[in-house]
């Protein structure tokens, strides 16, 4: 599949577009005062279906096109979008943010170069890989499901999306990259109720392909939908039966996978090269200094296959990487996307990541995780006397200079004497990033990157990641239960 030419020929050359009016273009805003320019095209489309008391709800298709046009001088930043593509509009955009620009008089003598850039995902589109018909009795599968799970079942929601997009960036570096980017999720809201006491349990999954990954059957027989929905159910269920949470200081261990949402939020923004610029981070100036428990090796990896958070190319063009953050507890580097490395005198980690057309690119994680140890979750369990096990999140809160954070557990348990005795509800954990990380003492060998249906949000721009990590033994942390 020539991806380049199925992306030209969809946002350029069927919209009456050619390479040789971009160049204009720049060299319109090259006359100005300016150290770089780019021009981000995407044709973005999305369904989704939604479920509600055994009824399809809602069922919505949109199409979102248009061009994002930015032009840097040192720190300023002039930028300007419009939502259509056509070389009408984007001598509109291209005018207003030359206005905003001195004048230099500069030539431009760079020409555009194509990289080939590895793929980590096809580029077959979710819309026909199943009929609407399926999706809808998908969606019906998902609430016959967890009604037969358990009795004690009262609720079920689910919403179903896709998306499927074309990116092609253009830019005064001569970088030409293309793009094409599935993404489908189900998520998953189970109620159940017993003797006037109600439970949520929430589960989902997301990846870069088609709706064909939820019918998919193991060889167990097991269809993945099956498995999505039945997660949800018994985290449910299992919280009917939980009792209240103790309070204070204690050693916690937190599960593998979801938990690392908490990495993801104490430690994994405070990382981003924008914050750390300006100084906003508590991991400022911190390069090969110490920040966490040398057992801990901290990635941000882009290039995974199929996962929800994985870039081919990033927004700015820059092929998704596989980059140490953190190793045996030194900070070695921070997320940078090209206008804050450049700033920094440092180069690009391919973390340049958007919204869309229409939001300047900033710093942004992508698959987020930490490697895997060598204790089993066994051992780990059993080297705690008296304190709290978390194996999944609700939700929760950072402050990203100050590095203190609060989060709330979705499933958890007393541990007593190295065993887990009951599950508990309404567990908060208060802390601050690096006085955790550093509080790690144990890491187990069980690594997993929970490929769910994660959004991180920042600066009001929403996008999808993934998050992971080995079960991890925190030896003292700060827990507001009820008790």
């Amino acid at each position: 599949m020539d991806i380049k030419k199925i992306v030209k020929n969809k946002i350029l050359h069927s919209n009456n577009i050619h390479t040789e009016d971009i160049y204009s273009v720049f060299s319109d805003l090259s006359k100005r005062k300016l150290d770089y320019s780019d021009i981000y095209f995407q044709d973005k489309r999305n369904e989704s279906w939604v479920l509600k008391d055994q009824i399809i709800k809602n069922g919505t298709y949109n199409i979102d096109r248009g061009i994002g046009l930015r032009a840097i001088n040192h720190e300023m930043t002039s930028f300007s979008s419009i939502d259509q593509i056509n070389l009408i509009g984007l001598r509109k955009i291209s005018s207003f943010v030359q206005k905003s620009l001195h004048k230099k008089n500069v030539i431009l003598n760079k020409k555009f170069f194509y990289n080939q850039n590895k793929q980590f995902y096809e580029f077959h589109s979710p819309f026909n890989s199943i009929s609407n018909f399926d999706k809808v009795n998908l969606l019906y599968q998902v609430d016959e499901i967890a009604r037969k799970y358990d009795s004690r079942v009262s609720q079920v929601n689910a919403y179903l999306s896709g998306t499927y997009e074309y990116i092609l960036v253009i830019s005064t570096d001569g970088v030409f990259s293309v793009d094409i980017r599935p993404l489908v999720s189900l998520s998953i809201s189970v109620l159940s109720e017993d003797r006037g006491r109600r439970e949520k349990g929430t589960n989902g999954k997301g990846i870069r392909g088609t709706y064909k990954y939820f019918l998919k059957i193991d060889n167990h027989g097991i269809s993945n939908i099956k498995k999505i929905v039945e997660e949800a159910a018994r985290v449910s269920i299992l919280n009917l039966s939980a009792r209240e949470a103790p309070s204070g200081s204690f050693p916690v261990v937190l599960g593998s996978g979801l938990p690392g949402v908490l990495l993801h939020e104490a430690v994994g923004h405070g990382l981003e090269g924008d914050f750390n610029r300006k100084k906003l981070s508590l991991y400022s100036d911190k390069i090969n200094q110490k920040v966490a428990s040398s057992l801990c090796t901290i990635i941000d990896d882009g290039t995974k296959k199929n996962f929800r958070g994985s870039i081919s190319i990033d927004d700015e063009g820059t092929p998704g990487k596989y980059n140490v953050l953190v190793k045996n507890g030194v900070l070695k580097k921070y997320l940078q996307d090209k206008f804050n490395a450049h700033l920094m005198k440092t180069v690009s980690t391919g973390n340049g990541r958007r919204e869309s057309y229409s939001y300047l690119p900033m710093p942004r994680m992508t698959n987020t995780y930490m490697l895997a140890g060598k204790s089993t979750v066994k051992d780990i369990i059993e080297s705690v006397d008296y304190g709290i096990y978390a194996v999944s999140f609700s939700g929760g809160q950072v402050d990203i200079t100050s590095g203190e954070f609060v989060f709330s557990t979705s499933e958890a348990y007393l541990i007593k004497n190295g065993k887990i005795v009951y599950p508990i509800k309404d567990v908060t954990l208060i802390g601050s990033g690096i006085e955790v990380m550093k509080k790690v003492s144990m890491v187990g060998n069980d690594l997993f990157i929970e490929n769910g249906t994660g959004i991180c949000m920042k600066e009001g721009q929403c996008i999808p990641v993934c998050v992971g990590q080995p079960t991890i033994k925190i030896d003292q942390l700060t827990v507001g239960g009820t008790k």
